[in-house]
């Protein structure tokens, strides 16, 4: 199982540093529509949106987030990163437009109200 696939479950996944799939860790983290709790190896925990990685040498080097306090954007070097978890919850997991479609059609067939407009993300 791939560490997105993971990261989409119900239970918390953490991947630690030592981890070989650490690197995948991360990119997946990049990838997630939700937010991911970083714990640095200074103890500090930042938890966030990941919305970009940067590459070093094939590598990834640096982590940007948005924090989820609303604070300014944050830079991480990804060796200060102990370990990275799958702590928010995925705002797009199962809203794919085939699901969409399905329930729609379902609606419809069952005379309930069917509409367009989208569905709340809370």
């Amino acid at each position: 199982m791939s560490v997105a696939a993971d990261a989409s479950s119900s239970q918390v996944r953490r991947v630690e540093a030592s981890e070989a799939s650490f690197a995948a860790a991360l990119e997946a983290a990049r990838d997630f529509r939700g937010d991911v709790t970083l714990l640095l190896t200074d103890g500090t925990a930042l938890e966030g949106f990941v919305f970009d990685t940067e590459a070093m040498q094939g590598r990834i080097a640096r982590v940007r987030m948005l924090p989820s306090d609303g604070g300014p954007r944050r830079t991480v070097d990804a060796m200060q990163i102990r370990s990275v978890a799958f702590t928010g919850r995925d705002a797009a997991a199962g809203k794919t437009w085939e699901n969409w479609v399905r329930r729609y059609a379902e609606k419809r067939r069952k005379g309930e109200a069917a509409s367009i407009e989208s569905e709340s993300l809370d």
